[in-house]
C-alpha cells in the first residue's frame, strides 16, 4: 500500500530519466534506520500481510455490517483522487511532458505499473466504447480476491473506488465504478465498469437481477437502461 508522501529515492536521484525501475531492487528504496520503505516515485509504502487483509475486511463487517462494502469504496474513491493529484506531479517531472499532452494508452499504463510492482494485479482497459461514455477495466491478480477465495460475491470495492476517484480527477467529470465479475465468484480476473451513475447503477440492478458481465456488456452496448 502507498500514500503520496515525498521521500528520497537514490537510485532515482542518480537516474531520473530512467524508465525501465521496475525490478523489485530498483523500484524500492527500504531505510532500516528510519524504518520506511519509499518508492521509485517518492511515496512511501507499507507492507501488508493476507492476514492483514482479511482482518481489515472482516473487522469493518463486523463493526458497520453491510456498509463496509461502501467504507472501502469510499476510501479508495479518496485514495484514487490524491494519487491522480500525486501522478500527474511525478508524470511531468519524469517525462517532461504534461499528462493532457501525452498518449491517453502509454498515460493510464505509466500509472498502473507502480500498482503491479506493489502487488495490486495486472490490468487491462477496454476502451472501446468510452465514446458511449463508459469503459471496462480487467483486473487479474487482484491483493482482496486473491487473498479471500471464492466466497461466491463481489469483493473488489477497494479497487471499483480508485477507479472511480482517479478517472474523476483525470477527466474532471464524476465518475462511477462497480465490479460486475470477481475471482471471489470463482472467475479467472475481475471485471470492472467505470462510468456515469446511472450507468453503474443500471448495471447494479441488473447483477442483483442476476445478469452476468456479459449480459451487462450487452445490454450496455445495446443502449439498454433502467
Amino acid at each position: 500500500m502507498d500514500t503520496p508522501s515525498v521521500h528520497s529515492h537514490k537510485l532515482h536521484q542518480q537516474y531520473p530519466q530512467k524508465h525501465n525501475h521496475y525490478k523489485f531492487s530498483d523500484f524500492f528504496q527500504f531505510n532500516g534506520s528510519e524504518g520506511t520503505i519509499s518508492d521509485w516515485n517518492g511515496s512511501r509504502n507499507i507492507l501488508t500481510s493476507e492476514d492483514f487483509i482479511i482482518g481489515l475486511l472482516e473487522g469493518l463487517e463486523e463493526e458497520v455490517g453491510a456498509a463496509s462494502a461502501a467504507v472501502m469504496y469510499s476510501i479508495g474513491l479518496e485514495w484514487g483522487k490524491q494519487d491522480s493529484q500525486f501522478f500527474d506531479q511525478w508524470f511531468e517531472r519524469e517525462y517532461n511532458v504534461s499528462p493532457q499532452q501525452a498518449n491517453l494508452m502509454f498515460l493510464l499504463e505509466t500509472w498502473w505499473w507502480p500498482f503491479t510492482a506493489q502487488g495490486w494485479g495486472r490490468w487491462e482497459i477496454d476502451m472501446a466504447d468510452r465514446t458511449q461514455g463508459f469503459m471496462f477495466i480487467n483486473l487479474f491478480d487482484s491483493a482482496v480476491a486473491r487473498t479471500l477465495g471464492d466466497v461466491g460475491k463481489p469483493v473488489c470495492y477497494l479497487y471499483a473506488g480508485l477507479y472511480a476517484g482517479f478517472f474523476t480527477e483525470m477527466v474532471r467529470k464524476q465518475l462511477s465504478c462497480i465490479e460486475i465479475q470477481c475471482y471471489s465468484m470463482g472467475e479467472t480476473y475481475c471485471k470492472f465498469l467505470l462510468g456515469a451513475k446511472d450507468r453503474i447503477d443500471a448495471a447494479a440492478f441488473w447483477l442483483n437481477e442476476g445478469a452476468t458481465a456479459s449480459d451487462i456488456e450487452n445490454r450496455l452496448r445495446s443502449g439498454d437502461s433502467l
